[in-house]
């Protein structure tokens, strides 16, 4: 059954405003459709669960927004505070754990903010403040970006800074990584999109191991009471496959360049 992932500029005009009997649409943070995991993980839930899934990858703050529409069966999103907060005003069945992995600052070999080795995330988004070194934000309201605003709480007033050496994007990780690139510039990236990309130019990991870079990620079930079009049964197929043995060791089993990219945690 043929995986369809689907762009996320012209997808949401075309989705049905009726779930298809056997299509589950999954609106879905970024990063794991850059980090190629869909490829390897929906061919096998497809076969196991005789379902056509789809997927709409947009930051994770639009994602809810588009869930909470009625755009999409389930989300498998990065934002735990707005994922308890989407279930609790009913727009959700269920919030559970899916998987992790971290988040690393990247930026020019060169480093020209001294960020090298830097196991304090503050300490390092200080030091890039402090040089006035260029720094991509994604901008755009997704986990990454609710991660990274929330890292620099107490750093630098990066509101004021906004349009010096602080540039708010509003794109996508690949394509904020690749403004990266071009400017010179640091970045917050998750490691599973990092692994994935391909343009790194002269980009290196300059910061990373603070426990404050973890990175949760959930899935959530559309509620039915709110959205009677969903297919609330595939969507709860799926959401129950993510999180069995079966799921989670397929999950595990993703791979790039021998080094894996999530590790699950469901409960």
């Amino acid at each position: 059954m043929k995986t369809a992932i689907l762009a996320a500029g012209f997808a949401l005009a075309a989705l049905p405003a009726v779930a298809q009997d056997g299509v589950v649409l999954v609106q879905s943070t970024t990063s794991t459709q850059n980090s190629g995991l869909y490829d390897h993980i929906l061919p096998i839930a497809e076969e196991a669960l005789g379902l056509d899934i789809r997927v709409v990858a947009v930051g994770t703050g639009q994602a809810l927004q588009n869930a909470e529409r009625c755009d999409g069966d389930m989300l498998i999103v990065h934002a735990r505070d707005a994922e308890i907060a989407f279930v609790e005003a009913g727009f959700g069945t269920e919030r559970r754990d899916l998987m992790y992995n971290d988040f690393v600052i990247v930026g020019p070999e060169s480093d020209p903010a001294g960020v090298a080795g830097t196991g304090d995330v503050s300490a390092a988004l200080a030091a890039i403040a402090g040089a006035g070194a260029p720094f991509a934000s994604r901008g755009d309201d997704s986990g990454t970006h609710r991660k990274e605003l929330n890292l620099w709480d107490g750093v630098a007033d990066v509101a004021a800074a906004s349009g010096t050496w602080y540039r708010e994007l509003g794109s996508g990780m690949g394509a904020t990584l690749n403004a990266a690139v071009g400017m010179g510039a640091y970045t917050l990236t998750d490691r599973a999109t990092w692994l994935a990309f391909e343009n790194r130019g002269d980009l290196v990991i300059l910061s990373q191991g603070d426990e404050r870079l973890f990175n949760q990620y959930g899935v959530i079930p559309v509620n039915p009471a709110h959205c009677p079009n969903v297919n609330a049964e595939g969507a709860t197929a799926f959401a129950d496959w993510l999180v069995s043995d079966a799921g989670q060791q397929a999950i595990a089993d993703y791979s790039l360049g021998g080094e894996q990219l999530f590790f699950p945690n469901a409960e």
